[in-house]
């Protein structure tokens, strides 16, 4: 199925603007929200993984490591709408993405996906660590081979799976600054990994006749609101238990304990009164959690920033 919507036309005489526009459709079809949470994710881990020693040297390793990482986050979001401009032009949630109003043709946006994703390992690699480049490759490809083009469209687990690519880049932000990994890291990717299907499956609910009509087979499509309430409950209790991991193993301190318990009950409860209102027939509100999820991730990972900078150890 390849569906579009007809292009768009510009005057001739306005040159300006037509410049204006292809500047923002390639910002759109990077997805700057989603590469904003990324990046939300990837600044803190490197201070965590720098001691607070907040340097000149540390600076420009994290400045080109966010440059690194926004770069292959559009390359990757970028090879996904190319893949999915067909599905695009039926959903209502993405009909206004550039490749299904004509603002950018395939072949731009395949050109643009290429050449900021070689331009993401090259940066890294030469400006950071091998390891960080080679973690930023194997995040694209996983992004587009194995959830874009395997995963979506045949099974409901496409986000759990898939969304490990949204958490690669707290590797690379720890692989950046010590050129390899640990045992903090990776607990950092399992509150990312964990977080990404409550977090998305309300969405999922909130846009069922959207996937239904394009045949996604997302939780929300092929399992009753209840069922997925309760899924969407199991995943928030494992991501909060896995953030408290993090307090014994990075050590952390008073400042991410807190920040990590608080807003973790918070996530918690929302997620709880999505599922009761799920069972009871009652209106389930998805969105409030959606929103919930980002506000959660984001106070985690301030904590993850900040406790090194302000480190105040546990009494016990």
């Amino acid at each position: 199925m390849q569906l579009s919507a007809p292009a768009t036309t510009s005057s001739p005489t306005r040159g300006g603007n037509v410049v204006l526009r292809k500047a923002a459709a390639y910002l759109a079809l990077s997805k700057p929200r989603v590469i904003e949470l990324l990046l939300v994710t990837t600044a803190p881990v490197m201070v965590l993984a720098a001691k607070g020693a907040l340097d000149w040297a540390f600076l420009g390793c994290l400045i080109v490591t966010l440059i690194g990482g926004t770069l292959s986050a559009a390359s990757a979001n970028a090879f996904n709408c190319y893949v999915d401009r067909d599905i695009d032009a039926v959903m209502e949630r993405t009909r206004k993405r550039p490749l299904v109003t004509g603002e950018l043709t395939p072949r731009e946006a395949l050109a643009f996906a290429w050449v900021t994703g070689i331009a993401s390992i090259a940066i890294l690699w030469f400006l950071t660590t091998p390891l960080a480049a080679i973690l930023s490759l194997v995040a694209i490809l996983f992004y587009v081979l194995v959830y874009t083009l395997v995963l979506k469209r045949r099974t409901p687990q496409n986000i759990v799976w898939g969304g490990a690519a949204g958490c690669m880049p707290v590797l690379i932000g720890w692989a950046a600054v010590t050129g390899s990994l640990d045992w903090a890291p990776v607990i950092l990717f399992g509150i990312v990994f964990l977080w990404t299907p409550p977090h998305y499956w309300p969405l999922s609910m909130r846009y069922r006749e959207d996937y239904a009509a394009v045949h996604v087979p997302m939780l929300g499509v092929v399992r009753g609101e209840a069922q997925v309430g309760l899924q969407i409950v199991l995943y928030a209790w494992a991501t909060v238990a896995c953030s408290l991991l993090l307090i014994p193993v990075a050590p952390m301190g008073v400042l991410y304990t807190a920040l990590a318990a608080v807003s973790g009950v918070w996530f918690l409860v929302e997620s709880h009164r999505l599922y009761s209102g799920a069972i009871r027939d009652a209106d389930a509100r998805p969105m409030r959690v959606f929103h919930a999820s980002i506000t959660y991730l984001t106070l985690v990972f301030l904590g993850v920033g900040l406790d090194p900078l302000l480190y105040l150890p546990l009494p016990f």
